[in-house]
């Protein structure tokens, strides 16, 4: 059956049609809806685990015991993950296992714009890399073909257009494979370094191997024949490639970007007068022909920064620049703000209003760096707000304990926050840990996590406490305030950071936009009591705005978590009746 279907959807489907048994992924955009559209599939055991390093091992494990498994990132996820990923590669698997990675060029929702292919040749393990929806579904399926016949596992790597771009996909019935009982074998899968050392020569084999399969695959191919340009790319950019030139130039399309085919690419070369390479971030493809003596163009005319487009791939290689049409005027920009009533800006609002430096972490609650609240001053990556904090006051001790703390997601947390808390705990610095405990994974959709008490399809599950947790750890003082109410937090705050000894305050309270929290009535805005005195705008809530230097709230956003009322000295802003 033809259908339209997302590229992460296409890879679930591909998963499914494949006989795929079990899914491990921590969820991070563009790549959380692979799982989430596994997860629709009865036939696969799908999870959130705590981080991609546990996913990575949890679906080894599940390879192990002869079921096809999969586990999915985004491409910083690939970084927590690559400690099991390099021994894997040596280990190889028993039933097929795949790994998948989305980039996100532009950083549309990251913090980094790396580029995973270094991950694939680094590791010695092959990548594929669709274009489409119909390739993210085929492709999908013939890596478990390939992991099984060359022992490895493989990567499925994916961007933020091909993820979340609809193309047709054609779909089949399941075909679960002939199963692969476990055997024993130390040799094999035990990495010590005496077996570790037989296995490397083998691994360097599997790519001689791969490099050969690469050579005559259906995953590479050839489109047209001669001319006087030649361009080798691959994912998105072949789709922009194809739409300004069609069929006037010839192609060299890789749909398996490592190994890569070197005769292929030698001979291609020889059939046109200039070969350029168009692909985006870093000169990956092109940067491999020059090693193996193609002379070509790339980087020197194409940019190594931000994903690229139809538009700016025909101004860089000269051609005719599609034109369309734009409004009359500029659309005002709207900076990203947390949501109205986020449980975070009551508490984002009493960190800045105490000139707390404030270590920040991954989340939604990194918007607590922006304007008006200006409240965050680092973010790294997940977890390091707490390693950084205890750092920081090691480093400036009396000077900083008292007015600097880190606040890190209640999954945040889980993922990579623990041990850094240890660390606190067992070097004892006299640091205050804020966890925003808001109830949900709240950046990329709301996803469940090991602290809500639920799966991934909503079943009750097993449930961390967070304060026994913290205590357990050696953590004397663990103290639960309600953001919403400023007052009780600020207090909390202050007495946890006189005190000289490690702290975690855990500020909780629900995301504004979980479908179980109720909204109150909106607050409205007594034009005859409010001065103008702006205090309000100073929580940069989205509801409420200033219109002839009056408070109005805007009643399609107010949630009336009440926030704003605490910081009225008029009581201007008033519960509707």
């Amino acid at each position: 059956m033809k259908q339209l279907m997302l590229g992460n959807a296409a890879v679930a489907r591909g998963l499914y049609e494949a006989g795929c048994g079990v899914v491990s992924s921590y969820p991070g955009t563009p790549s959380t809806e692979i799982t989430e559209e596994a997860a629709k599939y009865d036939e696969i055991y799908c999870e959130w685990a705590p981080n991609e390093k546990v996913a990575l091992e949890v679906a080894f494990g599940a390879s192990l015991a002869g079921k096809r498994s999969f586990c999915g990132m985004k491409h910083v996820g690939l970084n927590v993950a690559a400690d099991p990923l390099f021994t894997i590669s040596y280990a190889g698997i028993n039933a097929g296992m795949i790994i998948g990675v989305a980039d996100d060029p532009g950083m549309h929702s990251s913090q980094n714009e790396q580029d995973s292919r270094h991950y694939a040749k680094a590791s010695k393990v092959p990548m594929l890399e669709p274009s489409d929806s119909a390739e993210a579904l085929e492709f999908t399926k013939l890596a478990f073909e390939l992991s099984e016949r060359f022992d490895t596992p493989v990567f499925i790597k994916t961007c933020t257009r091909i993820a979340h771009s609809q193309s047709i996909v054609e779909t089949s019935e399941r075909k679960t494979p002939p199963e692969r009982v476990y055997e024993k074998n130390i040799q094999k899968y035990v990495m010590m370094p005496a077996n570790a050392k037989k296995k490397h020569p083998l691994v360097e084999e599997r790519l001689k191997a791969l490099a050969e399969y690469a050579e005559t695959s259906p995953l590479n191919r050839v489109e047209g024949s001669g001319g006087k340009i030649g361009i080798i790319t691959s994912s998105t950019c072949y789709q922009y490639v194809k739409e300004i030139f069609g069929d006037r130039i010839s192609v060299l399309k890789l749909g398996m970007v490592w190994p890569m085919p070197e005769k292929l690419i030698k001979q291609f070369s020889t059939q046109v007068e200039k070969v350029i390479v168009v692909e985006e971030l870093d000169s990956f493809i092109e940067d491999y022909c020059k090693t193996i003596g193609v002379e070509v163009h790339g980087k020197d005319m194409l940019p190594l920064v931000d994903e690229f487009s139809q538009n700016l791939i025909a101004e860089k290689l000269g051609e005719p620049v599609p034109t369309g049409l734009s409004l009359d005027e500029d659309v005002p920009v709207r900076p990203p703000v947390m949501c109205a009533g986020c449980p975070h800006r009551g508490l984002f609002y009493v960190l800045s209003k105490n000139k707390c430096t404030v270590l920040g972490d991954i989340g939604c609650y990194t918007l607590g760096a922006v304007a008006p609240l200006n409240a965050m001053e680092t973010t790294a990556c997940m977890g390091a707000s707490v390693s950084s904090l205890h750092g920081f006051n090691k480093a400036l001790g009396k000077e900083s304990e008292g007015k600097t703390v880190a606040v890190i997601g209640d999954s945040t947390f889980v993922h990579s926050g623990i041990t850094g808390l240890a660390n606190i705990a067992y070097n004892q610095s006299n640091s205050t840990v804020i966890i925003l405990d808001n109830s949900i994974t709240g950046m990329t959709g709301h996803q469940q996590n090991p602290t809500t008490g639920y799966n991934i399809k909503g079943d009750p599950a097993g449930k961390i406490d967070l304060e026994s947790l913290c205590r357990a750890m050696g953590i004397e003082n663990v103290r639960v305030t309600d953001p919403y109410d400023l007052e009780e937090t600020e207090k909390v705050l202050k007495e946890e950071l006189a005190k000289p000894a490690p702290s975690v305050i855990i500020s909780r309270r629900p995301c504004a936009l979980l479908k179980y929290v109720k909204a109150k009535p909106a607050l409205i805005g007594n034009k005859d009591k409010c001065k103008g005195c702006m205090k309000c705008m100073k929580l940069g809530c989205p509801a409420i705005s200033i219109r002839e230097k009056k408070a109005v709230i805007d009643a399609t956003l107010c949630v009336g978590c009440g926030v704003c009322r605490q910081l009225c000295a008029f009581d201007a802003l008033e519960e509707s009746n």
